[in-house]
């Protein structure tokens, strides 16, 4: 019985480090400094989708380079323009981001619809509420994206 309860507890405690490690976890990509003003940086980074290292490449036509700037807040080391950094953010932080970019207005489109079916018994005017639902949401998020830039927090170090 006492070799059970310490394979649970070795168990237990290997899935504990596995959920540590990935809510401490970091997102890293580099980037070039663009801009700095100030307190805050703004970094480019080059987003590349998993098929930019297909033996294809030459001859795919999709586009798969998404070039984006980053604002960082609060940097501690002074930066130029041009070099070189790792833009770092957490992974729980991601998940966050995931949920309110795309998990909520997928429920609220979900719930929408639903709701405006059982009332109105017409699919066209209950799905363009539906969608019409995600203007004001995404509006709401725009009026405070500078609460969301609290919340969402990148790091960077020099290369």
């Amino acid at each position: 019985m006492a070799l059970s309860d310490s394979h649970k507890y070795l168990n237990l405690q290997t899935v504990n480090s596995k959920n540590d490690r990935i809510l401490n976890s970091d997102i890293k990509h580099i980037g070039f400094v663009k801009e700095v003003n100030g307190s805050s940086l703004i970094v480019n980074i080059v987003n590349q989708s998993a098929c930019s290292s297909c033996h294809a490449q030459g001859a795919c036509t999709v586009s798969d380079f998404q070039d984006k700037e980053i604002e960082i807040q609060n940097f501690s080391k002074s930066y130029s323009p041009g070099q070189q950094v790792t833009v770092i953010f957490k992974e729980s932080q991601g998940f966050t981001a995931l949920l309110f970019g795309y998990v909520l207005p997928f429920v609220l489109v979900l719930v929408t619809l639903i709701i405006a079916l059982s009332i109105l018994n017409n699919e066209l005017f209950g799905g363009l509420l539906a969608l019409t639902i995600l203007i004001p949401y995404y509006t709401t998020l725009w009026f405070f994206r500078h609460l969301l830039k609290k919340v969402f927090k990148f790091e960077v170090e020099e290369n």
